[in-house]
Protein backbone atom coordinates (compact mmCIF):
# COMPACT_ATOMS: atom_id res chain seq x y z
CA UNK A 1 0.00 0.00 0.00
CA UNK A 2 1.31 3.37 -0.83
CA UNK A 3 0.00 6.38 1.75
CA UNK A 4 1.15 9.18 3.31
CA UNK A 5 0.97 9.15 7.28
CA UNK A 6 -0.16 12.79 7.65
CA UNK A 7 -0.80 15.77 4.91
CA UNK A 8 2.27 17.22 6.07
CA UNK A 9 4.40 14.78 4.20
CA UNK A 10 2.73 15.77 1.16
CA UNK A 11 4.72 18.98 1.19
CA UNK A 12 7.35 19.64 -1.58
CA UNK A 13 8.30 18.69 -4.82
CA UNK A 14 5.81 21.00 -6.47
CA UNK A 15 5.84 21.50 -10.16
CA UNK A 16 7.95 23.92 -12.50
CA UNK A 17 5.63 25.15 -15.34
CA UNK A 18 6.89 27.12 -18.76
CA UNK A 19 5.01 30.55 -19.12
CA UNK A 20 3.67 31.04 -22.36
CA UNK A 21 1.48 33.37 -23.03
CA UNK A 22 2.40 36.16 -20.38
CA UNK A 23 6.10 36.57 -21.28
CA UNK A 24 5.57 38.24 -24.85
CA UNK A 25 8.95 40.10 -26.08
CA UNK A 26 11.17 37.54 -23.70
CA UNK A 27 13.88 35.12 -25.12
CA UNK A 28 14.69 33.60 -21.91
CA UNK A 29 12.84 30.46 -20.77
CA UNK A 30 11.00 31.40 -17.96
CA UNK A 31 9.63 28.61 -15.65
CA UNK A 32 7.34 29.06 -13.08
CA UNK A 33 8.02 26.81 -9.31
CA UNK A 34 3.51 26.52 -8.44
CA UNK A 35 3.71 26.24 -4.74
CA UNK A 36 0.05 26.12 -4.15
CA UNK A 37 0.07 22.05 -4.84
CA UNK A 38 1.37 22.22 -1.53
CA UNK A 39 -1.68 20.77 0.85
CA UNK A 40 -1.97 23.69 2.56
CA UNK A 41 -2.15 25.72 -0.65
CA UNK A 42 1.48 27.75 -0.58
CA UNK A 43 4.58 27.78 -0.08
CA UNK A 44 4.91 28.55 3.64
CA UNK A 45 3.81 25.23 4.42
CA UNK A 46 7.37 24.08 4.39
CA UNK A 47 8.64 26.53 6.52
CA UNK A 48 6.26 25.98 9.48
CA UNK A 49 6.78 22.65 9.40
CA UNK A 50 10.16 23.29 9.97
CA UNK A 51 9.88 25.55 12.72
CA UNK A 52 7.44 23.72 14.26
CA UNK A 53 9.85 20.45 14.12
CA UNK A 54 13.03 22.64 14.94
CA UNK A 55 11.27 23.65 18.28
CA UNK A 56 9.90 20.72 19.32
CA UNK A 57 13.90 19.25 18.96
CA UNK A 58 15.02 22.45 21.35
CA UNK A 59 12.29 21.32 24.01
CA UNK A 60 11.23 25.19 22.89
CA UNK A 61 7.46 23.37 21.73
CA UNK A 62 5.69 20.99 24.29
CA UNK A 63 2.82 18.73 23.77
CA UNK A 64 -0.03 20.12 24.37
CA UNK A 65 1.25 23.50 23.78
CA UNK A 66 -0.29 26.82 21.68
CA UNK A 67 1.22 27.86 18.32
CA UNK A 68 0.89 31.84 18.50
CA UNK A 69 1.72 33.54 14.82
CA UNK A 70 1.48 36.81 13.70
CA UNK A 71 0.59 36.01 9.79
CA UNK A 72 -0.43 37.11 6.44
CA UNK A 73 -2.58 33.58 6.58
CA UNK A 74 -0.82 31.35 4.48
CA UNK A 75 2.35 30.71 6.76
CA UNK A 76 -0.87 30.60 9.39
CA UNK A 77 -2.34 27.75 7.61
CA UNK A 78 0.89 25.66 7.24
CA UNK A 79 1.43 25.83 10.85
CA UNK A 80 -2.21 24.56 11.35
CA UNK A 81 -1.75 21.64 9.42
CA UNK A 82 1.40 20.77 11.11
CA UNK A 83 -0.45 21.46 14.89
CA UNK A 84 -3.46 19.36 13.92
CA UNK A 85 -1.56 16.19 13.78
CA UNK A 86 0.39 16.95 16.48
CA UNK A 87 -1.72 17.99 18.75
CA UNK A 88 -1.40 21.58 18.97
CA UNK A 89 -3.66 24.97 19.50
CA UNK A 90 -3.26 27.94 17.42
CA UNK A 91 -3.93 31.61 17.27
CA UNK A 92 -3.14 33.85 14.53
CA UNK A 93 -2.83 37.59 14.45
CA UNK A 94 -3.61 39.26 10.72
CA UNK A 95 -3.22 42.75 9.66
CA UNK A 96 -7.29 43.65 8.75
CA UNK A 97 -5.93 44.14 5.08
CA UNK A 98 -5.57 40.40 4.60
CA UNK A 99 -8.71 38.64 2.86
CA UNK A 100 -11.68 37.35 4.36
CA UNK A 101 -11.22 34.28 2.45
CA UNK A 102 -7.59 33.56 4.55
CA UNK A 103 -9.47 34.29 7.72
CA UNK A 104 -11.93 31.48 7.06
CA UNK A 105 -9.74 29.10 6.23
CA UNK A 106 -7.62 29.72 9.37
CA UNK A 107 -10.73 28.94 11.32
CA UNK A 108 -11.55 26.14 9.25
CA UNK A 109 -8.82 24.14 10.12
CA UNK A 110 -9.24 25.03 14.08
CA UNK A 111 -7.44 28.54 14.63
CA UNK A 112 -8.21 31.18 16.95
CA UNK A 113 -7.93 34.62 14.57
CA UNK A 114 -7.30 37.71 16.11
CA UNK A 115 -7.71 40.86 13.28
CA UNK A 116 -5.17 44.01 14.24
CA UNK A 117 -5.29 47.42 12.34
CA UNK A 118 -3.21 47.70 9.32
CA UNK A 119 -1.87 50.96 9.68
CA UNK A 120 0.19 51.50 12.65
CA UNK A 121 3.66 50.89 13.41
CA UNK A 122 5.47 47.30 13.93
CA UNK A 123 5.94 48.18 17.63
CA UNK A 124 2.66 49.53 18.31
CA UNK A 125 0.86 47.63 21.25
CA UNK A 126 -2.27 46.55 18.68
CA UNK A 127 -0.37 45.68 15.44
CA UNK A 128 -0.29 42.25 14.62
CA UNK A 129 3.55 41.83 15.28
CA UNK A 130 2.63 43.45 18.99
CA UNK A 131 -0.46 41.26 19.74
CA UNK A 132 1.40 37.94 18.79
CA UNK A 133 4.58 38.81 21.31
CA UNK A 134 1.64 39.58 23.86
CA UNK A 135 0.13 36.80 23.85
CA UNK A 136 2.95 34.47 23.84
CA UNK A 137 4.07 36.30 27.05
CA UNK A 138 0.75 35.62 28.40
CA UNK A 139 -0.48 31.98 27.24
CA UNK A 140 1.79 29.51 29.57
CA UNK A 141 3.07 26.76 27.47
CA UNK A 142 2.63 28.82 23.98
CA UNK A 143 5.53 29.15 21.08
CA UNK A 144 5.72 31.89 19.21
CA UNK A 145 7.58 30.94 16.03
CA UNK A 146 8.43 34.61 14.38
CA UNK A 147 8.81 33.61 11.16
CA UNK A 148 10.45 36.55 10.82
CA UNK A 149 13.71 36.15 12.36
CA UNK A 150 13.30 32.44 13.00
CA UNK A 151 16.07 31.11 10.67
CA UNK A 152 14.48 27.68 10.41
CA UNK A 153 12.27 29.48 7.54
CA UNK A 154 15.35 30.03 5.58
CA UNK A 155 16.90 26.87 6.61
CA UNK A 156 13.74 25.19 4.54
CA UNK A 157 14.36 26.53 1.78
CA UNK A 158 18.04 25.88 1.59
CA UNK A 159 16.70 22.43 2.50
CA UNK A 160 13.63 21.93 0.20
CA UNK A 161 12.77 24.74 -2.53
CA UNK A 162 16.67 25.46 -3.60
CA UNK A 163 17.80 21.84 -4.87
CA UNK A 164 14.29 20.88 -5.98
CA UNK A 165 14.74 23.59 -8.41
CA UNK A 166 18.09 22.95 -9.24
CA UNK A 167 17.25 18.99 -10.32
CA UNK A 168 14.37 20.30 -11.96
CA UNK A 169 16.21 22.32 -14.14
CA UNK A 170 18.44 20.26 -14.95
CA UNK A 171 21.49 22.92 -13.35
CA UNK A 172 20.37 25.28 -16.06
CA UNK A 173 19.04 28.05 -13.83
CA UNK A 174 20.55 31.28 -14.61
CA UNK A 175 18.06 33.60 -12.69
CA UNK A 176 15.74 33.20 -10.01
CA UNK A 177 12.92 35.75 -8.84
CA UNK A 178 10.50 35.70 -5.88
CA UNK A 179 8.54 38.17 -4.05
CA UNK A 180 10.22 38.96 -0.46
CA UNK A 181 8.15 39.44 2.52
CA UNK A 182 9.76 37.41 5.75
CA UNK A 183 12.78 37.11 2.94
CA UNK A 184 13.02 33.21 4.02
CA UNK A 185 12.31 31.96 0.77
CA UNK A 186 14.56 33.82 -1.29
CA UNK A 187 17.34 34.00 1.19
CA UNK A 188 17.34 30.06 1.41
CA UNK A 189 16.85 29.39 -1.93
CA UNK A 190 18.98 31.57 -3.29
CA UNK A 191 21.95 30.49 -1.21
CA UNK A 192 21.84 26.66 -2.19
CA UNK A 193 21.58 28.04 -5.86
CA UNK A 194 24.46 29.94 -5.73
CA UNK A 195 26.53 27.22 -4.07
CA UNK A 196 25.62 25.26 -6.83
CA UNK A 197 26.62 27.89 -9.34
CA UNK A 198 27.67 31.30 -8.22
CA UNK A 199 26.77 33.19 -11.33
CA UNK A 200 22.79 32.98 -11.09
CA UNK A 201 21.31 36.13 -10.16
CA UNK A 202 18.33 36.69 -7.36
CA UNK A 203 15.86 38.75 -8.27
CA UNK A 204 13.72 39.99 -5.48
CA UNK A 205 10.25 41.73 -5.98
CA UNK A 206 9.04 44.53 -3.27
CA UNK A 207 6.24 46.48 -3.84
CA UNK A 208 5.83 50.41 -3.08
CA UNK A 209 5.25 51.44 0.84
CA UNK A 210 8.19 48.77 1.62
CA UNK A 211 11.85 49.48 2.74
CA UNK A 212 13.29 46.42 1.48
CA UNK A 213 14.41 48.02 -2.22
CA UNK A 214 15.96 51.23 -1.15
CA UNK A 215 18.05 49.54 1.72
CA UNK A 216 19.55 46.88 -0.73
CA UNK A 217 21.01 50.12 -2.54
CA UNK A 218 21.85 52.42 -0.13
CA UNK A 219 22.15 50.92 2.89
CA UNK A 220 19.89 53.14 4.49
CA UNK A 221 16.52 52.15 6.26
CA UNK A 222 14.05 54.73 5.04
CA UNK A 223 11.11 55.65 7.06
CA UNK A 224 9.89 57.89 4.38
CA UNK A 225 9.74 54.91 1.99
CA UNK A 226 6.84 53.13 4.40
CA UNK A 227 3.49 53.22 3.36
CA UNK A 228 0.10 51.65 3.07
CA UNK A 229 -0.38 49.11 0.20
CA UNK A 230 -2.86 46.92 -0.96
CA UNK A 231 -0.86 43.29 -1.76
CA UNK A 232 -0.46 41.16 0.73
CA UNK A 233 2.19 38.78 1.87
CA UNK A 234 5.32 40.86 -0.13
CA UNK A 235 7.05 44.03 1.60
CA UNK A 236 7.84 44.91 5.07
CA UNK A 237 8.50 48.00 7.13
CA UNK A 238 10.59 46.03 8.96
CA UNK A 239 13.91 44.18 8.21
CA UNK A 240 13.37 40.79 9.06
CA UNK A 241 16.65 38.79 9.80
CA UNK A 242 15.31 36.25 7.24
CA UNK A 243 16.08 38.33 4.45
CA UNK A 244 19.28 38.09 3.68
CA UNK A 245 20.70 40.57 1.24
CA UNK A 246 23.59 39.01 -0.03
CA UNK A 247 21.95 36.53 -1.58
CA UNK A 248 19.49 39.14 -3.27
CA UNK A 249 21.46 40.42 -6.31
CA UNK A 250 18.46 43.35 -7.39
CA UNK A 251 14.85 44.64 -5.89
CA UNK A 252 12.40 45.26 -8.30
CA UNK A 253 9.13 47.58 -7.15
CA UNK A 254 5.85 46.20 -8.37
CA UNK A 255 2.35 48.47 -8.07
CA UNK A 256 -0.24 46.99 -6.38
CA UNK A 257 -2.80 47.50 -9.54
CA UNK A 258 0.13 46.02 -11.81
CA UNK A 259 0.19 42.67 -10.02
CA UNK A 260 -3.26 42.87 -9.30
CA UNK A 261 -3.78 42.40 -13.66
CA UNK A 262 -1.16 40.28 -13.90
CA UNK A 263 -2.62 37.51 -11.05
CA UNK A 264 -5.77 37.87 -13.53
CA UNK A 265 -3.71 37.52 -17.03
CA UNK A 266 -1.81 34.41 -15.14
CA UNK A 267 -5.44 32.25 -14.48
CA UNK A 268 -6.55 33.35 -17.81
CA UNK A 269 -3.63 32.66 -20.45
CA UNK A 270 -1.25 30.13 -18.30
CA UNK A 271 -4.46 28.34 -16.20
CA UNK A 272 -2.26 29.28 -12.95
CA UNK A 273 -5.24 30.72 -10.66
CA UNK A 274 -2.54 31.78 -8.16
CA UNK A 275 -2.80 34.55 -5.21
CA UNK A 276 -1.77 38.55 -5.53
CA UNK A 277 2.20 38.11 -4.77
CA UNK A 278 2.05 35.70 -7.34
CA UNK A 279 1.29 38.51 -9.94
CA UNK A 280 3.52 40.61 -8.70
CA UNK A 281 6.46 38.21 -8.45
CA UNK A 282 5.70 37.48 -12.10
CA UNK A 283 5.53 41.37 -13.54
CA UNK A 284 8.31 42.29 -11.91
CA UNK A 285 10.34 39.09 -12.96
CA UNK A 286 9.24 40.29 -16.64
CA UNK A 287 10.38 43.45 -16.52
CA UNK A 288 13.77 42.63 -14.83
CA UNK A 289 13.78 39.70 -17.99
CA UNK A 290 12.91 42.23 -20.82
CA UNK A 291 16.47 44.03 -20.06
CA UNK A 292 18.65 41.85 -18.98
CA UNK A 293 18.11 38.09 -20.45
CA UNK A 294 18.81 36.36 -23.52
CA UNK A 295 17.48 33.37 -24.88
CA UNK A 296 20.56 31.15 -23.65
CA UNK A 297 18.53 31.99 -19.66
CA UNK A 298 16.25 29.81 -17.94
CA UNK A 299 14.47 32.20 -14.84
CA UNK A 300 12.62 29.91 -12.45
CA UNK A 301 9.99 32.76 -10.69
CA UNK A 302 8.31 31.51 -7.61
CA UNK A 303 4.41 31.79 -7.02
CA UNK A 304 3.83 31.19 -3.75
CA UNK A 305 -0.02 30.56 -3.11
CA UNK A 306 -3.67 29.79 -4.71
CA UNK A 307 -6.61 32.70 -6.11
CA UNK A 308 -8.79 30.53 -3.56
CA UNK A 309 -7.62 33.45 -1.04
CA UNK A 310 -8.84 36.18 -3.38
CA UNK A 311 -12.01 35.13 -4.65
CA UNK A 312 -13.32 38.70 -2.67
CA UNK A 313 -10.30 40.80 -4.16
CA UNK A 314 -8.25 40.17 -7.72
CA UNK A 315 -11.20 37.74 -8.86
CA UNK A 316 -13.82 40.01 -8.43
CA UNK A 317 -15.16 42.51 -10.76
CA UNK A 318 -16.21 45.07 -8.74
CA UNK A 319 -13.49 45.04 -6.30
CA UNK A 320 -10.99 45.53 -8.92
CA UNK A 321 -13.14 48.34 -10.46
CA UNK A 322 -13.15 50.09 -7.08
CA UNK A 323 -9.89 50.12 -6.81
CA UNK A 324 -9.05 51.58 -10.26
CA UNK A 325 -7.46 48.18 -11.54
CA UNK A 326 -9.77 47.41 -14.18
CA UNK A 327 -12.62 49.64 -16.26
Amino acid sequence: MKYLNNITEAIGNTPLVKLNNVTDGIKATVLAKVEYFNPGNSVKDRMAVKMIEDAEKAGVLKPGGTIIEGTSGNTGMGLALAAIGKGYKCIFTLADKQSKEKMDILRAVGAEVIVCPTNVSPDHPDSYYSVAKRLNEEIPNSFYPNQYDNMSNTAAHYETTGPEIWEQTGGKITHWAAGVGTGGTISGTSKYLKEQNPAIKAVGIDTYGSVFKKYKETGEFDEKEIYSYATEGIGEDILPKNVDFDMIDTFVKVTDKDGAVMTRRLAREEGLFVGWSCGSAVYGALEYAREHLTEDDVMVILLPDHGTRYLGKIYNDDWMRQQGYID
